[in-house]
């Protein structure tokens, strides 16, 4: 049985009561108090070397408001001053060089611009390659400044618009078939060739064909044949002197007499013989050649 004892005490007098044996504190105290601090410490330091790292990246990459570095963000897209790399595609609706300078395109292998339709397939296609340039399109057409079209190039054929197409090569132009051309004109000061080194060359046009040289002459040279042809008309030869020479040439006898002289008969195909001359023409006598 446990005894209460109570103490009674009157006004004015002092009582101390007795102290109690347990006692708590409130806190982190020893070694979880260091382990704390020092976390607080790593977290700081790891703050500050973050914020240095970004304030050095800002600085090197040159962040501004405006864009990143050479990279500038306008109400028009993006301007880039400089040379760039891009390790990924680029998909952009315009590419445009500045007022001042060329755009340049570089590429270790190749440099490829391929168009697309809504679909996604490739329509056209542009390839500049090491060794050569190919272009995949259904037509390909160079044109002027006023729109007007200097070279087209389709399934159909090839047409050059401009006035005078010019080729400079030392060989000249090489037609594995036929040319099709109002006019063929050499360079001043320069002779104008025509030559079929394996082959026969023929021209042909249903209103004529225009030979003419205004200064120096025309020669046609040919390991066989050459022939003069006109379907419907006459073959003329309008000159001051219209010379053979290597028809064989008459000596002139003072006695009156013919004999070495000659003269051309022609056979009513056109094919041209010569005849002993006399005093009437004699070309009935070899008629027999032109059978």
């Amino acid at each position: 049985m446990v005894r209460e004892q109570y103490t009674t005490v009157t006004e004015g007098t002092l009582v101390e009561r007795p102290e109690s044996q347990n006692v708590y504190k409130i806190g982190i105290y020893g070694w979880r108090k260091r382990c704390l601090y020092l976390f607080v410490l790593l977290l700081l330091a790891i703050l500050v070397v973050n914020l240095a790292l970004t304030i050095w990246i800002l600085k090197v990459m040159w962040f501004s408001p405006t864009g990143m570095g050479q990279l500038h963000v306008t109400k028009d897209g993006l301007h880039l001053d400089g040379e760039s790399e891009f390790l990924f595609p680029l998909y952009v609706k315009e590419i445009r060089s500045r007022m001042d300078s060329s755009l340049l395109l570089q590429s270790a292998h190749n440099v490829t611009v391929n168009a697309r339709n809504s679909e996604g397939e490739v329509t056209g296609r542009l390839k500049v390659g090491p060794q050569m340039v190919e272009v995949q399109n259904q037509r390909f057409q160079i044109s002027s400044k006023t729109d007007k079209p200097l070279f087209t190039a389709e399934e159909q054929g090839v047409v050059v618009g401009t006035d005078k197409l010019r080729v400079t090569g030392p060989e000249g132009a090489l037609f594995e078939h036929s040319v099709e051309t109002p006019l063929v004109r050499a360079d001043p000061f320069q002779d104008l060739r025509l030559e079929s080194p394996t082959r026969s060359l023929s021209m042909d046009a249903p209103r004529g064909v225009h030979i003419k040289a205004q200064a120096g002459k025309i020669e046609g040279l040919s390991q066989m044949d050459i022939l003069l042809q006109s379907s419907d008309g006459m073959l003329v030869l309008d000159a001051e002197t219209v010379r053979l020479p290597k028809l064989e040439q008459g000596t002139w006898d003072p006695s009156g007499s013919s004999q070495g002289l000659y003269e051309i008969c022609v056979c009513p195909d056109g094919k041209l013989y010569l005849s002993v001359a006399g005093e009437d023409t004699t070309c009935q006598e070899h008629s027999h050649i032109c059978l």
